[in-house]
C-alpha cells in the first residue's frame, strides 16, 4: 500500500508540475517540480520524464486534433529555416523533432559555425524576422561552453530559436536530459523525408 501511495503522490506532483509548465507559470522543469511539491506539501519529486508524460497528456486533453495541425505547420516552418541555413549543418531538435509540440512550444534548431554572425546575417538575408540574439554560457563537467542564440518570430506567430555552436561540436553525441536517449534530431534531408512519408511521426523512446 505504501508503494502504491508513493507512486500516486509522484504522479500528482508530476501532473501539477506539468500544469505549471503548460500554463507558462514555470519555464524550467526543476523549478516546476519544486513548486509543485510545495503546493502539494511533499518532498517527493518525480523525474523529468514523468513530468513530460503528464505534459503530453494535458496537451492531448486540451488541444485535441489542433495539436496535429500545429506539429505539421511547425515542422514545415523548421524545414524552411533549415533550408535557408543548409550551409551550417542544421539539425531540428526539441519538441518539434520529438513530435510532442504543443501550444507555446517553439522550434529548436542547432547549427554549427565558427562565425555566428554569418548565420544571423543569412537569416536576415532570407527575410526572417529576428527578435533578438545573445550569447549563452553553461558549465558542463567543469568545462565552460558558449553558444549563440537567435530568436525568430514567424508569420504564423510561432517562434524559433536557432542555436549556433562551434564546429568542434558537430557530430558529437548528446544525451537528452528528459528521455535519457541520444539527442539525434533530424537533419534537413531527414526532416524532408519525414514530412513526405510520416509527417506526424514521434521520436520518443517506447
Amino acid at each position: 500500500m505504501r508503494r502504491n501511495g508513493s507512486k500516486m503522490l509522484r504522479k500528482r506532483v508530476a501532473r501539477e508540475a506539468a500544469l505549471l509548465l503548460y500554463t507558462s507559470q514555470e519555464k524550467e522543469y526543476k523549478q516546476a517540480k519544486q513548486r509543485a511539491a510545495q503546493i502539494l506539501k511533499t518532498r517527493v519529486l518525480p523525474s523529468n520524464l514523468e513530468v513530460t508524460e503528464e505534459l503530453d497528456r494535458i496537451a492531448e486533453e486540451r488541444e485535441g486534433a489542433s495539436r496535429k495541425s500545429l506539429l505539421l505547420r511547425m515542422r514545415k516552418e523548421a524545414q524552411e529555416i533549415m533550408d535557408a541555413l543548409k550551409d551550417y549543418s542544421p539539425r531540428l531538435v526539441g519538441s518539434v523533432w520529438r513530435g510532442t509540440a504543443r501550444q507555446n512550444s517553439d522550434i529548436d534548431i542547432q547549427t554549427f559555425s565558427q562565425d555566428p554572425i554569418q548565420v544571423l546575417n543569412q537569416l536576415q538575408k532570407q527575410s526572417f524576422k529576428v527578435k533578438d540574439s545573445e550569447w549563452h554560457s553553461v558549465t558542463k563537467k567543469g568545462r565552460k561552453q558558449s553558444s549563440f542564440h537567435i530568436h525568430i518570430l514567424l508569420p504564423s506567430g510561432d517562434e524559433a530559436e536557432v542555436v549556433v555552436r562551434s564546429l568542434n561540436h558537430l557530430g558529437q553525441p548528446e544525451r537528452c536530459e528528459i528521455y535519457g536517449d541520444a539527442k539525434k534530431g533530424l537533419k534537413l534531408h531527414e526532416l524532408t523525408e519525414v514530412l513526405k512519408e510520416y509527417p506526424l511521426q514521434k521520436f520518443v523512446p517506447t
